[in-house]
């Protein structure tokens, strides 16, 4: 089996030929056609000036993204996909920051104006419609394919892949470099666990910007030959109608995805036989949703994993682990894969039992971050271990269970927010002199945000603080609830005690 993208793409035509790659909004594209759409796109590509550099793509889940992103790669360039929910003021940053060649955009999604106001903020790269990439690669000639043809020859097994943003305590999105090698082997050993072959039908509606979507979702059916039905947005109704129509087998979400099938008022009336493997993944979730999936929605399999940007796939559950297992624990190391509990203080490793920082080695683990040696040298220790910021204990078997986060993450509708990057936002806005975040229950998305923040007399009023966070952040990242206080508690070190602001939620 290949370990660089373009050789996935060029195996997948090879071996499945006219089975279907991917299927979506009544377009189906099939695994000979989509490698002939991906060199075709490359060759556009590299005619306007990519020539090996790194590529934004910023778009939701579409075959028009699969082919875009698949291109990159078979150019010879790197991968760099924004979150869709983004707006053009994070975009820009990512644009810069990773000095994009290209930047290719999915313009009108949810109706905004993304390729216009993007291009207000920055100019340092040229932007293509994603709705005129097809227009471009038809007219590829054979001098154009034979050259994408020699740059997808060269792409080793080291060069780097793709880089992912993710958010770090310090507020400031960082960019999470991986190898092909690391991002062919995270679909490879997923796959394996999840037993995926042809004949899967699996229904994607984790987004293609993360890695769930594009490593676990994407690079899984260019290894098996599995079809794809990506969804741009989840909804209930729609899915269950995917699944029943299509004879869906594979359904990876978070725990929020399956409650939402199972409520759905047409899950009553709704075949759902043809599944087969669930995955989903979170620090707890109940026995009784991993019941439901079994006896309700008729899964066969269903597992619980780990993983994060820098490390894709680093735990999962096994066929035969009991419910309880399931529901409790994010399983074992896969094949690869250390795990061990540090003390957060003397990094000492503990034993079986003991509850402390979790910590990852292995071939899932990132490169480093993107332009940041000291953040890259304080996650990855001289010995290789990966310092998640996760507080875990590691069962006599090497069940891996989460228990609390040594970081101030938090989790809304499936997308992690770190509060540092929304405090940095709203701190800009005038009139407020100091904030902080916190991640408060809610019951369809898990978590939202709360605010405390401090204002000057005449300061901005609630509604204002929330409209000037929606102009500058996803709205994920977005506080549903602003709390105005006279000071933030800290302690003797200027640290905000986040603990009390917490005990008064």
């Amino acid at each position: 089996m290949s370990d660089t993208v373009p050789g996935l793409v060029r195996r997948a035509a090879t071996e499945f030929g006219d089975a279907a790659a991917c299927s979506m909004d009544g377009q189906t594209v099939s695994y000979a056609e989509l490698h002939d759409q991906v060199r075709r796109t490359a060759a556009a590509f590299h005619k306007r000036g990519m020539r090996g550099g790194r590529v934004v793509l910023w778009a939701p889940n579409s075959i028009e993204w699969i082919v875009a992103a698949l291109a990159v790669t078979y150019a010879g360039g790197t991968l760099v996909p924004a979150n869709s929910r983004y707006t053009a003021h994070e975009v820009a940053d990512i644009v810069d920051r990773t000095g994009a060649a290209l930047v290719i955009v999915a313009d009108g999604f949810l109706g905004r104006t993304q390729i216009d106001d993007l291009r207000a903020l920055t100019t340092s790269a040229p932007i293509l419609d994603l709705a005129d990439i097809g227009i471009l690669a038809a007219v590829a000639d054979e001098l154009d394919l034979a050259t994408v043809e020699a740059l997808a020859d060269a792409v080793t097994p080291d060069d780097i892949a793709d880089i992912l943003f993710t958010s770090g305590t310090s507020g400031r999105p960082k960019g999470v470099l991986s190898a092909h090698r690391q991002t062919v082997a995270a679909a490879a050993a997923w796959s394996a666990v999840g037993e995926v072959s042809s004949a899967d039908r699996y229904l994607v509606i984790s987004p293609f910007f993360h890695s769930y979507g594009y490593k676990v979702g994407v690079l899984v059916g260019l290894m098996h030959g599995c079809t794809l039905h990506p969804m741009a947005t989840f909804d209930a109704d729609a899915a269950l109608a995917l699944i029943e129509a299509e004879r869906i087998t594979m359904v990876p979400g978070a725990p929020a995805i399956f409650l939402g099938l199972l409520e759905s008022p047409a899950f009553a009336t709704t075949d759902t036989s043809s599944l087969r493997f669930a995955n989903t993944g979170a620090a707890n979730v109940p026995v009784a949703l991993v019941e439901r999936l079994q006896t309700e929605l008729s899964f066969d399999l269903v597992i619980t994993a780990f993983g994060m940007t820098e490390c894709v796939v680093a735990t999962m559950c096994r066929r035969g682990d009991s419910d309880e297992t399931v529901a409790t624990t994010c399983g074992r190391a896969i094949d690869g894969m250390e795990t061990a509990i540090a003390d957060p203080e003397t990094g000492e490793h503990l034993p079986a039992g003991q509850e402390g920082e979790l910590l990852l080695r292995g071939s899932q683990v990132m490169l480093g971050y993107l332009d940041d040696p000291a953040a890259t040298d304080e996650a990855i220790d001289a010995d290789g271990w990966l310092h998640t910021g996760d507080v875990g204990v590691l069962d006599d078997r090497g069940y891996l269970r989460i228990t609390d986060r040594l970081k101030d993450m938090y989790i809304c509708g499936g997308f992690n927010v770190y509060p540092a990057e929304v405090e940095q936002a709203l701190v800009r806005l005038d009139g407020v002199v100091d904030v902080a975040v916190i991640g408060i229950p809610d019951e369809r998305l898990g978590e939202v945000g709360k605010a405390f923040v401090v204002r000057r007399d005449g300061g901005p009023d609630a509604d204002a603080v929330i409209a000037f966070a929606r102009e500058r952040l996803a709205n994920f990242k977005v506080p549903r609830e602003v709390v105005f206080v006279d000071s933030l508690p800290r302690n003797l070190s200027g640290k905000v005690l986040k603990t009390e602001l917490r005990s008064t939620s």
